[in-house]
């Protein structure tokens, strides 16, 4: 088992979970890692190589594939989004709390690798406020809202694939219900039995 603590958070798009990820961030300095996915969409305005994601074109997101590069990845859309694993393994052998943002249906196949990944699940107060949010963007087209209302109620039925439900109405709220659950981990068995070997033992 690694030294540092896996944190998986997924959750419809217009929950927050960026903005809850880089709240609880904010307030654990040195302490964790925000792993930078791999995509094959466009890179939009504002967004940098390397910060949002790692562009890449789909024949270099099969490639990682193929060589085994990839944590998990996902189809959402017509685009392919996933994880680099080396990244995710360094950083939690230097004992960092690694937050993965990702998809539903990637989310799953991180338990594979990493058995011991803690899961949490964001949802919005209400199927009303979720749409709300989203047309609050002024980005979508009715139809691209539409149809992430639609994946959203699908997304919402795989929730209790999660270890934990934070509901993002307050954002410090769920920002402070995030670093519970981090720290609610670190102190569980699994991370602490070897504390109790050295309390025994004296080692």
């Amino acid at each position: 088992m690694s030294d540092g603590l896996l944190v998986v958070i997924s959750a419809p798009s217009g929950c927050g979970k960026d903005t809850l990820v880089a709240g609880a961030m904010k307030k654990m300095p040195g302490e964790c890692f925000l792993s930078v996915s791999m995509t094959t969409r466009n890179m939009r305005p504002g967004e940098t190589q390397g910060v949002e994601y790692i562009f890449v074109s789909r024949d270099e997101f099969l490639k990682n594939i193929e060589e085994g590069n990839m944590l998990e990845y996902a189809v959402y859309g017509s685009n392919m989004y996933g994880t680099p694993i080396a990244p995710v393994k360094k950083k939690l052998s230097e004992g960092k709390t690694v937050f993965l943002i990702i998809e539903v249906e990637g989310g799953g196949n991180v338990k594979k690798i990493f058995p011991e990944a803690t899961k949490i699940f964001i949802v919005p107060p209400s199927m009303e406020e979720l749409e709300s949010r989203l047309r609050g963007r002024k980005t979508d087209s009715e139809e691209a809202i539409m149809n992430r209302l639609c994946i959203a109620r699908q997304e919402l039925q795989r929730a209790e694939e999660y270890d934990y439900i934070v509901e993002n109405d307050n954002l410090d709220d769920a920002i402070d219900d995030i670093l519970a659950i981090v720290r609610a981990q670190k102190l569980s068995i699994n991370k602490m039995k070897n504390k109790v070997k050295e309390v025994i033992y004296n080692a």
